[in-house]
C-alpha cells in the first residue's frame, strides 16, 4: 500500500482535541463562570458541557460525507492500493481528476513536475503521503466550520438558559437552590417578557395570599406521611467489578490515527527509514505525534462505586410519586378563583422541581387541555397554562376517570390529585367513589381545594384531605379532613 488509509479520517480529526479546545473555551466564557458557581448550577452546566461535547463530536465527524470530500477520499483510496507501475502509469490522469475539486491540485502537480526534473525512487509514497495531509487539513478546516457555527448555536442556547434562570430566581423563592439543576433542563424555552410577566405575577399573587402556599407545602409533605416500606429505598453505594470500553485494551483494531506509539506503528510508515533522505521525515512525525498508529479498543475491568437502591425500612428517602393538579377551567371560575388555581399550580411545580417529582396540569371543563409542567420545554408550558383564560362548564366524571387510569401504572404510584374547582356540581356515581376508594388503599392521594362557597359537600366528601379558599371565610382559609 502507497499510502495512510483514510476511512477512518474524519474520526481521527474530530479527535485530535479541536472539540476540548471549544469546550475550554465555553468555559472560560465569564457568564458560563459566574453561572456554574451558583449553588445547585454547577453540576447542571457541567453535565449540559458534557452532553455537548458529545452531541457536537459525532456532527462534526460526519462533515467527510460531502460529496466533494467523499469523492476525494474515494480516490485517494484506490490510489494507495496502486503498485509502485501503477502508479507511474496512471498519476497524470489522477491529478487531472483533482482540477478544480481539491486543494491538493496545484501542490500535486508541482510534486509531480519535480519528480520529471529529479526522479526520487520514494516518489510514490511521498506523494499520498503529502496527499493524506492536505485531505486531513481539508477536513480539519471543514470540521472547524462547523464546529464553530454549533458552538455559536450552543452559546446561544447557553445565554436564553442563563436569562431565564435569572428570571425565574427573581420570582421564585429566595434561597430556594433545591430546584435550580432541574430548572435548568426546562429553561431552553424562549421565554418572551410576556411569558416572565405571567409568571412573575402569579409569583406574587403566591406571597400575598400565604395560604395557598402553606397548602402546596402540605401537599408536598403528605407523600412522605406514607409508611408502605416497599416505597421506600436506600441509596447504597458498593463496589462492583464493572466492564468499561477501554482505548488502552487491544481486543480489537477499530481504525487509524496520528499518535507517537512505535508499538502500534503501520508497517508503511518504516519506509521514511529505508531512505537517509527521507529519515528526518520520520523522526518529524514522531515527535509531532503525527505517526500513523492503529487505532484499538476493548474492555477493561476495574473496580468502581456504584448506586445500589435495596428497599429498607420508614425512616429512609420515599420514592414519590408525580402531582396531577386538575384545574377546572368552567366559565364559573373567573375572577379570584382563577387567579387561585393558577397561582396552587405554580406552586405545587416549584414544590415538584424540588422533590424531583413531575407535575402535570390537566385542565377540565367540557374538554380536556394537559400540559406538562416539569419536562424540558415545561417554563413554556407553563406560560401557557397561566396565560389560559376560562371558559366553557364542569364536566368531573371524566377528568377523574383519566386520572384514575394513570394512577394504575407504575410511574404514578403513590401520586398526589389534586382538583382545584368551585365543586359547583353534581356528586360522583358510587362506581367512580369506589375506584377511588381502592386507589386511596393503595397509597394514591386525593385532595381537593373549594374555591366557592357553594361547592357540594358530597362531591367533596370522595377526597382525602379538601381545603376551602375564597373571600368571605376568616383568613380565607380553612382545612378540613
Amino acid at each position: 500500500m502507497l499510502g495512510v488509509d483514510a476511512l477512518n479520517l474524519a474520526m481521527s480529526v474530530a479527535e485530535s482535541g479541536m472539540v476540548e479546545t471549544a469546550v475550554n473555551d465555553l468555559i472560560g466564557r465569564s457568564q458560563v463562570l459566574m453561572a456554574s458557581e451558583k449553588p445547585g448550577m454547577q453540576a447542571s452546566v457541567t453535565n449540559h458541557l458534557r452532553k455537548w461535547k458529545g452531541s457536537v463530536k459525532r456532527r462534526i465527524s460526519k462533515v467527510s460525507e460531502s460529496e466533494q470530500v467523499r469523492e476525494e477520499l474515494a480516490l485517494y483510496q484506490t490510489v494507495i492500493h496502486w503498485d509502485e507501475a501503477q502508479f507511474e502509469e496512471q498519476i497524470k490522469s489522477t491529478i487531472r481528476q483533482l482540477k478544480g475539486n481539491s486543494n491538493f491540485y496545484s501542490t500535486a502537480k508541482r510534486l509531480l513536475e519535480r519528480q520529471e526534473s529529479a526522479p526520487n525512487p520514494m516518489f510514490a509514497h511521498f506523494f499520498c503521503d503529502q496527499w493524506y495531509q492536505s485531505l486531513y487539513r481539508s477536513v480539519k478546516q471543514l470540521q472547524l466550520d462547523e464546529l464553530e457555527v454549533d458552538k455559536q448555536k450552543f452559546l446561544d442556547d447557553l445565554y436564553n438558559r442563563m436569562e431565564n434562570m435569572k428570571n425565574m430566581r427573581q420570582i421564585g423563592d429566595a434561597g430556594d437552590e433545591a430546584q435550580l439543576g432541574r430548572l435548568w433542563d426546562m429553561a431552553a424555552a424562549k421565554l418572551s417578557r410576556t411569558d416572565v410577566a405571567t409568571m412573575a405575577k402569579y409569583a406574587t399573587f403566591l406571597r400575598k395570599h400565604s395560604g395557598l402556599k402553606e397548602i402546596a407545602n402540605e401537599l408536598g409533605r403528605m407523600a412522605s406521611q406514607v409508611d408502605d416500606p416497599a416505597l421506600r429505598k436506600r441509596p447504597a453505594v458498593e463496589l462492583q467489578l464493572v466492564e468499561e470500553q477501554s482505548d488502552e485494551a487491544t481486543d480489537d483494531i477499530v481504525g487509524i490515527h496520528e499518535s507517537d506509539d512505535l508499538s502500534k506503528l503501520l508497517p508503511n510508515e518504516t519506509m521514511f527509514l529505508a531512505y537517509p533522505e527521507l529519515e528526518v521525515i520520520f523522526y518529524q512525525h514522531l515527535v509531532d505525534k503525527r505517526l500513523m498508529n492503529y487505532r484499538t479498543a476493548g474492555k477493561s475491568r476495574k473496580l468502581r462505586k456504584v448506586n445500589a437502591h435495596t428497599p429498607n425500612s420508614s425512616e429512609l428517602d420515599l420514592e414519590k410519586g408525580p402531582f396531577i393538579v386538575c384545574v377546572d377551567a368552567s366559565g364559573s371560575m373567573s375572577g379570584f378563583p382563577e387567579q387561585c388555581a393558577k397561582a396552587m399550580a405554580y406552586a405545587l411545580m416549584q414544590i415538584a422541581l424540588a422533590e424531583q417529582r413531575d407535575c402535570f396540569v390537566i385542565m377540565f371543563s367540557t374538554e380536556q387541555i394537559t400540559y406538562e409542567l416539569t419536562k424540558k420545554d415545561g417554563l413554556r408550558e407553563a406560560s401557557d397554562f397561566l396565560s389560559y383564560t376560562f371558559h366553557g362548564g364542569t364536566d368531573f366524571e371524566p377528568v377523574l376517570q383519566k386520572c384514575i387510569d394513570l394512577m394504575h401504572t407504575d410511574k404514578f404510584l403513590n401520586a398526589d390529585m389534586v382538583v382545584l374547582s368551585d365543586f359547583i356540581a353534581p356528586k360522583q356515581s358510587q362506581e367512580m367513589v369506589d375506584k377511588v376508594t381502592e386507589l386511596q388503599a393503595r397509597h394514591n392521594r386525593f385532595h381537593a381545594l373549594c374555591l366557592s362557597k357553594y361547592g357540594n359537600p358530597e362531591l367533596l366528601d370522595i377526597f382525602s384531605h379538601h381545603w376551602s379558599y375564597h373571600p368571605g371565610l376568616m383568613g380565607r382559609f380553612i382545612k378540613k379532613l
